[in-house]
């Protein structure tokens, strides 16, 4: 570490040290608070909740008490008493129920299923058995039960919570209930609030480290820029040397490939062929296992020459980058149904073995593209020498994309990326161009002279 870096961490890191504690600090305080103010308004909406349930069932107890308070208890008064209760509702959700202290549904508005059922043995999702709880509540004298029950407005399950009283001489307990799910939707959105009132603060808190940071950084990165330039170089020279390895190992397992396995496989062929031969000169039989060996190591074969091919085509290093570009084209149109043209524009020159292994690359992944995404019907590979320029333009009628949308995906235009890379390496530069009608790629290279090699 040089001497003006340590200058400059010196200044930050007692800035940031500090801005760090101060942070942590609001942070816990702010979940505290936070936190507190969650607890009382629940307790608040649950007391008000509370209050409200108590207040309807003794309006709906009231409803019925000048016929409660009678003194009849045949089935005529306690049918209208029941139809009294019916009637009586409030909200989409909201709805009186009678059941008999024997667990029997009496009245149910909402649920008219359930009328004449005996729900004793009812529990929810947790095990709950939910009526008993209720009828017990109502013996008590009444009071709060949370229990689970399905919420008309949407069919779902949703917790509730009720308030049960009873009527001794008719062994009734009425009661209803509000559900609980919009308070914790209340719930959720305070503590989406709260959570934006933190960020917002850890936000300020950054800023300022932000602020503090460039305001120590930008001498240390004003005097490190010549330092930054001098490594941007070496980094580019050192991306140059990778590419040049992987070039020079593809070469290298493509002649191991063509002068080692190639060759075995061609003499255990010829071994295979003559073997057959002999048989069918001494007039006996060729076993089908024979003869689908040979027929699998020729496929080995053909197999292997084209790995070798793809690795690192021969043409390129004898006959030059145009040679190399029209075999490549010519064995792209025979593989599928797109139709490829290769075409050489101006004076052909021998280019730098780093330039025209690059456009090789650029041309190889770009064919691949058009073949895996484009559903294009032709494919135009052309090569311009001109002055100190060379220009790769591949161009297809294909579907197109969105190149800003690639982009943005870190998992996908990995190949793009690639070619990019491989262009800039070599100091060219390489533009895209994708719209419905098709794509076009465009690699564009210096040439430090018109004898460069």
């Amino acid at each position: 570490m040089n001497l003006r870096t340590k200058i400059v961490a010196l200044a930050i890191v007692p800035l940031l040290t500090a801005l760090v504690l101060v942070a942590f600090a609001v942070r816990h305080q702010e979940r505290d608070l936070a936190q507190r103010e969650r607890e009382l308004a629940e307790q608040t909406y649950m007391a008000q909740r509370r209050n409200e349930l108590r207040s309807y069932v003794d309006l709906a107890v009231s409803v019925v008490r000048p016929l409660y308070d009678t003194g009849k208890d045949d089935e005529a008064v306690r049918a209208e008493a029941l139809r009294l209760l019916a009637a009586l509702d409030y909200g989409d959700d909201g709805y009186f129920f009678v059941y008999d202290l024997e667990g029997r549904s009496l009245m149910h508005s909402r649920q008219p299923e359930l009328v004449g059922q005996r729900l004793w043995e009812l529990r929810d999702s947790k095990g709950r058995p939910t009526i008993q709880e209720l009828i017990a509540q109502a013996r008590n004298g009444g009071g709060y039960v949370e229990y689970e029950w399905r919420k008309p407005s949407n069919q779902q399950m949703a917790p509730k919570l009720g308030y049960v009283t009873i009527l001794p001489r008719w062994n009734w307990m009425v009661g209803t209930g509000l559900y609980l799910d919009d308070i914790d939707t209340a719930m959720h959105r305070l503590d989406q609030q709260m959570s934006a009132n933190l960020t917002t603060t850890m936000l300020w808190i950054v800023g300022i480290a932000a602020l503090g940071i460039a305001v120590v950084s930008a001498t240390g990165l004003l005097l490190n820029l010549s330092e930054h330039r001098v490594a941007e170089t070496k980094l580019r020279q050192l991306a140059r040397q990778v590419v040049q390895s992987q070039e020079d190992e593809r070469a290298h397992l493509a002649r191991e490939l063509h002068d080692g396995t190639s060759q075995t496989l061609v003499s255990a062929k010829l071994l295979i062929e003559s073997a057959v031969d002999a048989l069918e000169r001494g007039r006996q039989a060729v076993p089908a296992s024979l003869s689908k060996a040979l027929q699998r190591l020729n496929e080995s074969l053909s197999e292997v020459r084209g790995i070798s091919h793809r690795l690192r085509p021969a043409l390129l290093d004898t006959l030059g980058l145009p040679a190399a570009l029209e075999r490549l084209g010519a064995e792209f149109g025979d593989e599928g149904p797109i139709e490829a043209a290769v075409s050489i524009h101006g004076t052909p020159r021998e280019l730098p073995q780093e330039v025209k292994t690059a456009l090789f690359r650029v041309a190889q992944e770009a064919l691949t593209n058009v073949h895996k995404h484009s559903h294009a019907t032709k494919v135009d590979i052309s090569l311009a020498f001109d002055g100190f320029y060379v220009r790769l333009d591949i161009t297809d009628d294909g579907r197109g994309f969105d190149e800003k949308a690639m982009q943005a995906d870190p998992r996908a235009g990995i190949g793009l990326r690639n070619m990019r890379e491989r262009i800039a390496a070599i100091g060219g530069h390489l533009d895209v161009l994708s719209e419905a009608s098709g794509t076009s790629i465009v690699a564009e290279v210096a040439l430090e002279g018109p004898g460069a090699a």
